[in-house]
């Protein structure tokens, strides 16, 4: 028998290691706080604020849709990104109830701006 190891994926050998933290594919972010952080997070709070004060004047199905948006609302850049149909929905709501989501209208007007 031969000492010979076939490897068909990563390997990854760690002997009398510290902090190890594996294999990066991609590009790491360190959430250091940042000015623009702290806006994300202020606009993200002020919008779960305001949606949560909107839920009285909202049908049963729009109160809803609006309970299950709240999770996917969070203070990451690219999950938000990505839930791109979220918010149009809840800004299509915004907009269905006039006057009293004209807030909510504004506080995803600045939550989008600050996604770029």
């Amino acid at each position: 028998m031969s000492d010979t190891s076939n490897y068909y994926s990563d390997v990854v050998n760690v002997n009398n290691g510290e902090k190890v933290i594996g294999i990066n594919y991609g590009t790491v972010v360190h959430n250091d706080g940042t000015a623009q952080d702290a806006e994300l997070q202020a606009a993200v709070t002020d919008l779960t604020r305001l949606l949560k004060d909107l839920r009285p004047e909202l049908t049963p199905e729009q109160a809803q849709t609006v309970e299950n948006a709240l999770p996917a609302l969070t203070p990451d850049r690219a999950a938000l990104r990505e839930r791109g149909m979220t918010l149009a929905s809840v800004s299509q709501i915004a907009a269905t109830v006039g006057e009293v989501g004209r807030p909510v209208m504004e506080a995803l007007g600045r939550l989008l701006a600050l996604l770029g």
